[in-house]
Parts: structure tokens; C-alpha cells; sequence
């Protein structure tokens, strides 16, 4: 199972595999021809009053992951497609944000790994 990160801004290349947008909101300015997805997991994104709550502010960083991880195990219906694509092969979540070590798909793809 390979979980691969990249930005949507980055332009999408074949040894993406399966590309999952990881986002509640489309990112601004790009069209969907640009972003190039297979799949757009708004659900297992972190819920509107945790993103807001967060502001990717690093000293909530491990806070946040803690609630977002109680969200996503309170609603698996929302990951378990992921867990789909994962064993058919290999995935590239794409997320909007400029913080590349501290966003949700970060915090998502650990959290995928334990469950595997």
C-alpha cells in the first residue's frame, strides 16, 4: 500500500496512481481538467469547525490530529473507499494547502496506514 502527498497546484504525473482529493472545498482557481482527480473524499476531510479551528497553526498541530482522528473513526464510511483504491494499488492524496508537513492529508495518511 503507497500513499503518495502532492499539492493540487502540482501538475499530476502518471506514477500518481489513483489521485484523491482530500479537501471539503475545491481548491481555489483550478479547474477540474487541471486537477485531474478519480475521486474526491470530501467526507473523510476534516469537518468545517475543525479546519477553521486549526488555521494550520503549528502549536495545534497534534491537536489537531487527535480530534481529527476521533472524527474519522466515528465515520468510516468516509475512509473506507480510500481503503479500496489503497489495495488496488498506488494513491496520491492531493490537498490544497501550503503547509506540506502539517495538513490533513498528512494526518490522514498516518492515520490510513494504522488501519490497514
Amino acid at each position: 500500500m503507497s500513499i503518495l502527498l502532492k499539492r493540487a497546484y502540482e501538475p499530476p504525473s502518471r506514477s500518481d496512481g489513483c489521485r484523491i482529493l482530500v479537501e471539503r472545498l475545491w481548491p481555489r482557481g483550478l479547474s477540474k481538467q487541471r486537477v485531474k482527480i478519480d475521486l474526491w473524499a470530501k467526507e473523510a476531510a476534516p469537518s468545517a469547525v475543525l479546519r477553521r479551528w486549526f488555521n494550520h497553526d503549528p502549536a495545534k498541530w497534534t491537536e489537531f490530529k487527535r480530534r481529527y482522528v476521533r472524527e474519522l473513526r466515528a465515520h468510516p464510511a468516509a475512509w473506507e473507499p480510500i481503503l479500496e483504491r489503497l489495495r488496488a494499488g498506488r494513491v496520491t492524496f492531493v490537498f490544497a494547502s501550503r503547509e506540506s508537513r502539517r495538513n490533513n492529508a498528512v494526518a490522514l495518511k498516518a492515520f490510513l496506514e494504522r488501519e490497514r
